[in-house]
């Protein structure tokens, strides 16, 4: 990114963050300084306690085993307590995934802030293609390499370590605090807002922090503002009951692989862009104001540099509409095909061929109406005479922030600033997190600010995710500054 930082100062500088509040940072008090140079020296615990929650191979899709997530989950119950929560819980209802919950309120008057993060985690992956393996927390160049470091096992840190700091030194906190510790977000939070229906009374809050996003760049805090959401489709296509010898039939029986082919290859055009009929109708365009402000963002460098595109092969965008179409227009990908087996392939005409196909959705789409619609076209584009089935996997809402000139913004932008050293960046994302709609939603629409630890280098849900090592200092010291200074917020 071509971002030119402008670094915080003890006193007013004269600038303006990217909201246009005042980059104005007061001393901290002496409590928070307390808490800062606590924290500081105990970075290392910190770092030492993110690495046994990472060793724990918390996976929750379906096939790996659950006692990972009961184990994951009591090692947060119990580094929760550490940090001098209270009324520490395990918690589960039918066959979820467990829930961590802690508190701590013992500061009338002051608000009340629910604190959330993940410890599920996505596989591995191809183990072969790690530097280290996936559960053994490794440094390496500044950054510690494992599955879960930075999405979002540094999340609970950034909350547990914050926390212990203000109760190490000066035993109390500067806000009340609610902390949920989710253990099925990265299988869609499936049952979050039944969860939270359940336990509304427990969970109330005045505003939320949530620390599972990420920076626009390494150094530069961020504040998530807006979130695709998710619509996940399964295709399968079937042409005959079983698997045949190539060379005895081949030449007069259709292959479903190539018929799963031409419907893959009819829902977008060579741009990328969605041929299905409808379903781009209720798509909300930008305001003149986001087009140019989205256009200024630099981005092409480091995006070429995180995904590891070839260099021959060019972005279905120019740089000046990269922002917009990752955080504010839909996209489609084929997330997985599968058809026989890699490792056991033989000259066979397989019988049938599955695929994944999912579209990210923004405001004001409907998940389910988009689903009926990329249904329909996927009938039309099937060759005649094959068995399709089609299944919906998921539906997750697209989620906006609203007016983030509000003071609980304003707070969190400047606490962030005092933690980096750099102004705060309002910004998108193009992933979906699906438990910030229900859960703003059932606590009364309470705001909800997105921060995190990743960045564009993370790598998240693939192989060799990492976590900035001095970006996990500096998340430590905004949240502290959060907690600090999130005492002044009034909830309207």
């Amino acid at each position: 990114m071509s971002l030119e930082p402008t670094h915080v100062h003890s006193v007013s500088c004269g600038c303006r963050n990217e909201k246009g509040f005042p980059l104005f940072v007061e001393a901290p008090t002496a409590e928070t300084q307390r808490a800062l140079d606590y924290c500081e020296k105990n970075l290392r615990g910190a770092l030492e306690d993110l690495s046994t929650l990472v060793k724990i191979p918390s996976v929750s899709l379906e096939g790996f085993d659950p006692n990972a997530l009961q184990l994951s989950a009591e090692a947060v119950a119990h580094l929760l307590s550490a940090s001098g929560l209270e009324k520490v819980e395990v918690m589960q209802f039918g066959s979820v995934h467990p829930y961590v919950y802690a508190e701590w309120m013992h500061k009338p008057g002051a608000p009340t802030l629910l604190l959330y993060a993940h410890h599920d985690v996505q596989p591995p992956g191809e183990e072969a293609k790690w530097r280290s393996h996936p559960f053994c927390p490794t440094e390496s160049g500044g950054r510690l390499y494992g599955r879960g470091a930075a999405d979002d096992k540094a999340g609970i840190l950034a909350h547990a370590a914050a926390i212990a700091a203000f109760l190490k030194t000066s035993g109390e906190l500067p806000v009340n605090v609610k902390v949920i510790i989710e253990g099925e977000e990265e299988t869609g939070s499936t049952h979050l807002a039944e969860f939270t229906r359940r336990y509304r009374d427990r969970l109330s809050a005045d505003a939320m922090i949530l620390t599972d996003c990420a920076n626009i760049e390494t150094g530069i805090p961020s504040i998530t503002t807006a979130l695709r959401g998710l619509v996940a489709i399964d295709i399968e296509v079937e042409a005959l009951s079983h698997s045949v010898h190539s060379g005895l039939w081949g030449g007069i029986l259709p292959d479903p692989n190539l018929a799963l082919a031409r419907i893959l290859a009819g829902l977008v055009d060579d741009r990328g862009h969605i041929l299905v009929p409808g379903v781009l109708d209720d798509v909300v365009p930008l305001s003149p104001e986001e087009e140019r402000g989205y256009a200024q963002l630099k981005m092409e460098s480091t995006a070429r540099k995180a995904t590891g595109l070839l260099d021959e092969i060019p972005f279905l965008a120019p740089e000046r509409d990269f922002a917009k179409n990752l955080w504010r227009r839909p996209h489609l990908s084929v997330n997985a095909v599968q058809s026989g087996s890699r490792k056991l392939v033989s000259n066979v005409i397989q019988n049938g061929a599955w695929a994944r196909v999912s579209l990210r959705i923004v405001p004001n789409m409907d998940p389910l109406k988009v689903a009926s619609q990329v249904e329909s076209y996927v009938k039309s584009l099937c060759p005649q005479g094959f068995r399709l089935s089609t299944r919906l996997e998921s539906a997750g809402q697209w989620w906006s922030a609203g007016d983030t000139s509000s003071a609980v913004y304003e707070i969190a932008s400047r606490a962030l600033e005092k933690g980096y050293g750099h102004t705060t960046q309002f910004i998108g994302c193009g992933a979906s997190i699906p438990f910030v709609q229900p859960l703003s939603q059932e606590l009364g629409g309470i705001p909800a600010v997105l921060v995190g630890v990743e960045d564009p280098y993370t790598n998240a849900h693939s192989e060799n995710e990492s976590l900035e090592l001095s970006d996990f200092r500096k998340t430590l010291m905004g949240q502290i500054h959060m907690l600090a200074d999130m005492a002044k917020y009034k909830r309207a």
